[in-house]
C-alpha cells in the first residue's frame, strides 16, 4: 500500500489503523478500547491494556531467543571507552537496579529524577523505573542547581539517581555539588540519592541519604516487570527554556510503545538487529525516544555516544562511530552538521572512514537549512531526510516515511505528514488555508498515540497552552505552509514571523537565503523594533573556518541576496558577524533573546544555554554596529 493510501486510512479509520499497530507489541492484557476520552475530556489510547515498557525493550527479545544480540553500544571518545551490552546483560543490570529501587521504597506510580551524563547507567535508570512502574523524569546532566530544584519540587521524586560527574570535551564537571545545592534549596526532599561513581571524579556521599550505585546494584535482587495500565505515565520530561513553573510533558506507556515501534519501521526503515544511532542526549526527547526506547522496543542495537560532533577529538568523530559500529540509520540535529561543516567544509575526515553501512541520515530538532542539507547530500551521496516533531509529540509529525515510500527531497521541507497526524494550516480566525499560504500549523484532534495526554499535575495549562486557541485542534506553536504537492514547510515558531510595515515575513525564509552564501557556516535572522516599520530583520552570521571576508562586503552581498529573492519590502539592512550564535545545549538558536537584547528588553538567561558569555558578545557587536535599542542589562 502506498503512503497516500496508508495516510488516508490512518485519518479516516484511526481506531482500525492503530489497532493494527498495537497488535505488533506484546501486551499482558489486550486493550479494551483503542480510543477513548477520560473524565477531563482528553483523548486516551488503548484503555484497559496492560503492558510493561521495559519488558518490551528487553525481556521480550530474550524470550524470542535474541538475548545475545547487542542491545546497547556505549561509545565515549571523552573517556576513550567502547563497551557493548547484550540484551541479556542489559536486562540483568536494569533488573538489579530496579530491585534496588524497590528496596529503597520506590513503588509503582512514584517518581524518580535522573540527573546523569551520557553513560549506560542513565539508560539503565530509565528502564529500571519503567520496569517497576515508577515514573522517571530525566533532567539534563549539568543543569544549574536552581533549575534542578524547580523540577524536583514539581515532580516530587522519592529518589534521585545521579553520577559523580559529566565530561565536556576534556573538562570534568562534578555533579555532586550541583545536586547538593539543588537538594538544599528544593522544598521537596527526596528520601535517597543514588550516585554512580565515575573514575574521573569521586563524589563525597552524605551518610544516611546518599547511596553508592554499584553497591546498591551488587546487593539487590533482580526485580520482575510490573504490569501497568496503558494510560499510566511512563515519564515526565520538562520542556527546555521554561521560566517559573516548569511544563512537564507526560508520556504514557501504551501509546508511547505502539508509536515507537511503528516509527522505527515506517519512518526510519530499519529492521530488528540493525544498528541505529541517534546522536542526542537522554536529557532531551530525542534521547528518550530514539536512544533508549524505540530502538530497544523494536529490537535494534542502539548507540549511546558521550562526545560532541567536533573536538572529541575532531570533526571526524561521527564518521568514525558510523564506520566502527556499522550504523545503518543515523539521526542528529542540523546544528551538529553545521559545526562539522564549519571545521571541515571539504569533508576531509569523511574520506578516512568506510561508511558504506549507512543508508540514510535523518535530521530534526530545528529546521534544516538548505545549504547544510545540500552539503550533506553532496559529501555522503545518501538520502538526507529532514523531519519535524516536538517534545510534546515524542515522535515525527512530518517526515519522509522511507519505510513506506521515500519521496524526492525538497530543500526546506520536512516532506509530508506522518500517518496519524492530520495536519492543517489555519489563519487567525481558525479557517483552513489553501496551499502555499503561511499560517498556524495545527494538528486536528485526536492526535495519534505517543503524544502528550496532558501536563504533569496541570490539566488547565495543557488546555490553555495547546487546545484553547482553535477548537478541535492542537496548536503546535509553529508557522508554515503546505505546498500544492502536500509537502510541509515549517518556517519557525509563530513569534519568528515578523511584521515589516504591514507585511508578514518569515525570518526562516531569510535565513535560508543568507545561509546560501558560500562563506557562511550558519546564521540567525531576528526581527528588531523599528519606529517606522514596526519591525525590521537583522542577520547574525558565523563564517566557515578559513573565510576572511570583511563585514562590509558580506553585508552588501547578503542584503543583495534578500533584495533579489524577497524584495525591498523586507527592509533587510544589517548583517552582523559573530563568532558564535547563542544556543541551548540541544542546539536550538535563542532567537527570542537575541531580539530582546537588540530591543533593550529585560530577559532571563535560560538554564539551557550552552554558554551565557555569548549573549554579551551579541550585545557588544550590536553596540559596535549601532544597531537596535541597547538599554538592557545582562
Amino acid at each position: 500500500m502506498s503512503y497516500a493510501e496508508k495516510y488516508q486510512f490512518s485519518i479516516e479509520n484511526r481506531e482500525d489503523f492503530w489497532a493494527e499497530q498495537a497488535a505488533h507489541i506484546e501486551w499482558f492484557e489486550a486493550p479494551k478500547q483503542i480510543l477513548s476520552t477520560d473524565e477531563k475530556g482528553f483523548y486516551r489510547w488503548f484503555k484497559g491494556g496492560k503492558l510493561n515498557t521495559a519488558y518490551l525493550a528487553l525481556d521480550h527479545h530474550i524470550a524470542c531467543g535474541r538475548g545475545e544480540q547487542t542491545a546497547l553500544i556505549y561509545d565515549s571518545p571523552v573517556t576513550k571507552t567502547v563497551k557493548k551490552y547484550s540484551y541479556l546483560a542489559l536486562k540483568e543490570e536494569v533488573a538489579k537496579l530496579a530491585g534496588g529501587l524497590l528496596q529503597l521504597g520506590v513503588q509503582q506510580g512514584d517518581t524518580v529524577v535522573i540527573y546523569m551524563p551520557m553513560i549506560p547507567q542513565a539508560a539503565m535508570a530509565m528502564l529500571a523505573c519503567a520496569r517497576i512502574g515508577a515514573v522517571h523524569s530525566v533532567v539534563f546532566g549539568g543543569f544549574a542547581p536552581h533549575e534542578l530544584a524547580v523540577r524536583i519540587d514539581d515532580a516530587k521524586p522519592k529518589v534521585i539517581i545521579s553520577a559523580s560527574c559529566g565530561i565536556e570535551f576534556e573538562k570534568v564537571l562534578p555533579y555532586k555539588p550541583l545536586l547538593d545545592e539543588a537538594m538544599d534549596t528544593a522544598t521537596h526532599k527526596p528520601d535517597y540519592c543514588i550516585v554512580f561513581q565515575r573514575e574521573q571524579n569521586h563524589a563525597t556521599l552524605q551518610v544516611g541519604r546518599d547511596i553508592d550505585y554499584a553497591t546498591l546494584v551488587d546487593q539487590a535482587p533482580e526485580a520482575p516487570c510490573t504490569p501497568v495500565d496503558a494510560t499510566d505515565p511512563l515519564y515526565i520530561l520538562y520542556t527546555s527554556g521554561t521560566t517559573g513553573k516548569p511544563k512537564g510533558i507526560v508520556r504514557d506507556n501504551g501509546g508511547h510503545a505502539v508509536a515507537m515501534h511503528y516509527s522505527m519501521r515506517n519512518i526510519y526503515n530499519v529492521e530488528p538487529g540493525d544498528v541505529y544511532w541517534a546522536a542526542s542526549d537522554v536529557g532531551w526527547v530525542v534521547g528518550h525516544s530514539y536512544i533508549v526506547y524505540a530502538p530497544l522496543i523494536y529490537g535494534c542495537t542502539t548507540i549511546l555516544f558521550e562526545g560532541k560532533p567536533i573536538r572529541t577529538p575532531d570533526a571526524g568523530t561521527f564518521w568514525r562511530v558510523i564506520a566502527a559500529h556499522q550504523v545503518k540509520c543515523f539521526f542528529t540535529a542540523p546544528t551538529a552538521f553545521r559545526a562539522i561543516k564549519k571545521e571541515d567544509p571539504d569533508a576531509t575526515f569523511l574520506a578516512q572512514y568506510d561508511i558504506s553501512s549507512l543508508k540514510a541520515i535523518f535530521l530534526a530538532g530545528e529546521r534544516c537549512d538548505p545549504p547544510t542539507l545540500e552539503w550533506l547530500q553532496q559529501i555522503t551521496q545518501l538520502p538526507v531526510l529532514d523531519h519535524w516533531w516536538q517534545t510534546e509529540t515524542g515522535w515525527g509529525i512530518v517526515g519522509n516515511m522511507s519505510g513506506l515510500e521515500q519521496f524526492p527531497v525538497k530543500p526546506g521541507s520536512a516532506t509530508k505528514p506522518v500517518c496519524g497526524f492530520e495536519l492543517k494550516i489555519l489563519n487567525e480566525a481558525g479557517d483552513e488555508l489553501p496551499p502555499n499560504q503561511d499560517g498556524y500549523v495545527c494538528i486536528k484532534l485526536p492526535m495519534p498515540p505517543g503524544c502528550l495526554p496532558t501536563l504533569w499535575n496541570d490539566d488547565e495549562r495543557f488546555q490553555s497552552s495547546y487546545l484553547s486557541t482553535f477548537d478541535g485542534y492542537y496548536l503546535t506553536g509553529d508557522g508554515g505552509f503546505i505546498d500544492d504537492e502536500g509537502y510541509v514547510f515549517i518556517m519557525g515558531r509563530i513569534d519568528d514571523v515578523i511584521n515589516v510595515a504591514g507585511h508578514r515575513l518569515s525570518t526562516g525564509a531569510m535565513e535560508e537565503i543568507i545561509a546560501s552564501h558560500p562563506a557562511i557556516a550558519e546564521c540567525a535572522v531576528v526581527g528588531i523594533a523599528d519606529e517606522l516599520r514596526g519591525q525590521r530583520p537583522v542577520g547574525f552570521v558565523v563564517l566557515k573556518d578559513g573565510q576572511n571576508i570583511d563585514e562590509a562586503s558580506l553585508e552588501q552581498q547578503t542584503v543583495g541576496l534578500i533584495r533579489d529573492q524577497i524584495g525591498a519590502v523586507a527592509f533587510y539592512r544589517n548583517t552582523i558577524l559573530v563568532k558564535r550564535l547563542p544556543k541551548t545545549r540541544s542546539g536550538k538558536i535563542l532567537r527570542k533573546i537575541m531580539r530582546q537584547i537588540a530591543d533593550g528588553e529585560s530577559f532571563s538567561v535560560p538554564s539551557t544555554i550552552d554558554d551565557p558569555a555569548i549573549l554579551g558578545e551579541i550585545e557588544q557587536r550590536l553596540h559596535e554596529r549601532h544597531v537596535g535599542n541597547l538599554n538592557a542589562a545582562l
